[in-house]
């Protein structure tokens, strides 16, 4: 059992870049399918199960907190761009998968459509603090 009070810093960051021109449930809904693909790719950020007093176990979540942006459509192009030259764990989402109801068809979706032109809404990225805050310049703290 932990029994510091000593903040804890770490030194990566998971973040999450959504399109500030969406409603507030593609946002929350993005958000969810986003993180998922950084706990596949990065499984050393999820974090022990939680059990409560009568243990009653719980699912592990992340160890560490995910920080949610806003930004223009062009900011999210060009933070895509630059997460994807610096070769960070990266998830997508699209415009075409709110019109979708599966993962296959979500997948065939992204694939039908080049990488410089994908109508991106929403993406999530994962890696050492400096690098994620480079990827994420120009974006805003999600009110």
């Amino acid at each position: 059992m932990e029994t510091s009070t000593e903040p804890v810093r770490f030194d990566t960051k998971i973040a999450v870049l959504l399109r500030d021109d969406l409603q507030i449930w593609q946002r929350l809904n993005m958000t969810a399918f986003l993180v998922s693909g950084i706990s596949t790719a990065a499984p050393e950020v999820i974090g022990d199960p939680y059990a409560d007093a009568d243990d009653t176990t719980y699912l592990p979540m992340f160890r560490q907190p995910v920080l949610v942006f806003v930004g223009s459509k062009e900011l999210l192009t060009t933070a895509h761009k630059r997460a994807v030259d610096r070769n960070l764990p990266l998830s997508v989402f699209t415009s075409d998968l709110f019109r979708t109801n599966n993962d296959r068809a979500n997948r065939a979706a992204v694939k039908a459509v080049g990488r410089d032109h994908l109508d991106l809404v929403g993406m999530a990225v994962y890696g050492p603090r400096n690098a994620v805050d480079k990827v994420l310049k120009g974006a805003q703290m999600h009110p």
